[in-house]
């Protein structure tokens, strides 16, 4: 039988699925959702969702995630065809008659996944045997145990063009073809593609060998070091992760999933116990792998080796990324030492040592800064300017509108936080102006410690300098929160110089001394004669950075918490509008460079 897609849509919506899971599961109306502790691990509070308007269920803890069809087949443990038939007939539509061609082209499929588990069997042989002796001893030699051996089914492929044909002489030749275990040329000669390597066998999610990975034992000049299968009926190496049926069971239990460079990788961190690692087929991840890896996790983690193929590897996969991002997905990027790779950490430092790099980790938008800052020399304005050109076009690769504008938020947070960083990634030092040593110490101290302490200086020598515009900044003052303690007082000296203002008070002489200071950055409201209206809108343009966006910021971050807790309707609306909220206040703090930074 043929079951397109458009049928299988047709059956998804004549069916309900929240009333399909009710004949065994319990459900919670949750707005337009429902939700349940998850049925395919143990908990004690509900993280299972089904939405019926979108036709899945998904699961926050565990990553359980598919339609109504994957639920029969996942959790009542039909077969795909059992479980087409059962739902068909309660929707009234009749299951496609069958089609000769395409069951003949699964009985093809079959008959190709009986040949490719013959050759892994041969080849596991093989390395038992005398023939394998060397491959055996290489493989001891790095420190692989014999669990891990059979685990993994390493096998041996001995140095002869016409081994496998003879060994497997039950498959007629064109089946070997058709596998990519022999090559044909064009004159018909045929000899086997894999000769005198170390074996590892390719599996599909359902753990069938599909193709096969080969390593030679020695570096030859003009040998790859590995070679893999051709793309067959049976492998397509662009919508395959190695390792992924042990590792997706093993990722729902950590709650991560783990990409590393190679098979050997994968291989030492799971005799290392790190068993949610997967690797992609020797090419850069393509997009329907990445789609994959988010089905397991919100986050996966891309690990790669800190020498420049290793770096050009992360910039290709963070290009082939961004365009695909929509929240809540995204990636962590870990670069490891230069001249180190997971197999060589593991094996000398166990698996101690990967997880706490792995904890270092940094998200995806971290990673497009600082890939883009050290590319970028900043000592001239030019330069500085194609720096957040760069960064812009980063951002404006993501098609999520929404996500996009957050992603220019806060690369232009990063750029703005580090304008003033030298070419060898040192701050420059600040000048300390012409305040005495025994002026707020918050002075010759704010510029240490970041771009947003600066601004908040330079408006408290604005105000100072006019004593009309305390009134209308004082309350404003007292909601931010200060890094440090020398600006706590600060703030609190400056309020009791406004109380003086309003009694006909003297003014405390530290008020004095600040309406003096300029500071290491010629800010243009600060200028001798700079009008008040000018000087009151670049206050008002300010103190959205300084009070209003880390009040937008924190209501962003509980919503989302909320949402991640209950993700209902009336939870998603107003995440939504907290990230309207956030999005317009750092519009708003963009302004500050054209208004306040002149």
């Amino acid at each position: 039988m043929t079951i397109t897609p458009q049928w299988k849509d047709e059956l998804r919506a004549r069916l309900t699925l929240s009333s399909v899971i009710m004949r065994t599961d319990k459900l919670l109306k949750a707005g337009r959702e429902w939700k349940a502790c998850c049925p395919f691990h143990d908990e004690k509070s509900p993280s299972f969702t089904v939405n019926d308007q979108k036709g899945f269920y998904h699961c926050f803890g565990c990553g359980a995630h598919g339609d109504v069809i994957s639920w029969m087949v996942e959790q009542r443990g039909l077969s795909f065809i059992d479980a087409i038939k059962e739902l068909a007939a309660e929707a009234g539509m009749e299951v496609p008659a069958p089609d000769p061609v395409a069951a003949k082209r699964a009985e093809q499929r079959a008959s190709l996944i009986d040949v490719t588990t013959a050759a892994q069997d041969w080849f596991a042989d093989n390395l038992k045997s005398s023939d394998g002796r060397e491959a055996l001893d290489y493989l001891e030699r790095r420190g692989l145990k014999p669990e891990t051996l059979r685990e993994f089914g390493f096998g041996y492929a001995p140095d002869s063009k016409q081994a496998l044909n003879r060994a497997l002489a039950r498959f007629d030749d064109e089946m070997l073809v058709e596998t990519g275990m022999r090559i044909r040329t064009d004159d018909g000669t045929m000899y086997d593609r894999f000769r005198d390597r170390i074996m590892l066998p390719i599996q599909d999610a359902r753990g069938r060998v599909i193709a096969f990975g080969g390593r030679i034992l020695d570096s030859r000049d003009g040998v790859a070091k590995y070679l893999n299968s051709p793309d067959t009926p049976l492998f397509d190496k662009g919508r395959t992760l190695y390792n992924l049926h042990r590792a997706a069971p093993a990722s729902r239990q950590t709650g991560r999933i783990v990409v590393v460079e190679g098979y050997m990788d994968v291989v030492a961190l799971a005799q290392a116990g790190i068993e949610d690692a997967v690797a992609p087929m020797g090419t850069a991840l393509t997009e329907t792998q990445l789609e994959m890896l988010w089905r397991m996790s919100d986050t996966p983690i891309l690990c790669f080796d800190g020498d420049e193929a290793g770096q050009r590897a992360a910039v290709r996969a963070v290009e082939r990324a961004l365009p695909l991002l929509r929240a809540p997905n995204s990636l962590n990027i870990l670069t490891l030492p230069p001249g180190v790779d997971p197999d060589d950490l593991v094996r000398k430092h166990g698996s101690a040592q990967f997880e706490a790099l792995v904890e270092k980790s940094i998200p995806l938008v971290r990673f497009v800064w600082e890939t883009e800052s050290r590319a970028t020399p900043l000592e001239t304005p030019e330069q500085r300017a194609y720096l957040r050109t760069r960064l812009l076009e980063q951002a404006n690769a993501i098609k999520d509108a929404e996500l996009s504008k957050l992603y220019k938020s806060a690369l232009m947070d990063l750029f703005f936080q580090n304008i003033f960083t030298g070419p060898q990634g040192k701050k420059r030092k600040a000048s300390r102006g012409v305040l005495s040593k025994d002026s707020l110490a918050a002075l010759s101290y704010f510029v240490e410690h970041g771009s947003r302490e600066l601004l908040l200086t330079a408006t408290l020598a604005a105000i100072a300098r006019h004593p009309q515009l305390y009134e209308s900044y004082t309350d404003l003052l007292l909601e931010y929160t200060p890094q440090n303690r020398s600006l706590e007082k600060a703030i609190l000296v400056f309020c009791r110089a406004a109380e003086a203002i309003n009694e006909g008070s003297e003014i405390p002489v530290e008020i004095e001394e600040l309406a003096e200071w300029n500071g290491p950055i010629k800010f243009p409201f600060l200028r001798d004669g700079a009008p008040l209206d000018y000087v009151r809108r670049c206050l008002d343009e300010a103190f959205i950075v300084l009070v209003k966006k880390p009040k937008a910021k924190a209501n962003w971050e509980k919503a989302q918490e909320d949402y991640n807790e209950y993700p209902t309707e009336t939870n998603e609306q107003r995440l939504m509008e907290r990230i309207r909220d956030l999005t317009y206040v750092r519009e708003r703090e963009r302004g500050i460079a054209r208004v306040v930074m002149g």
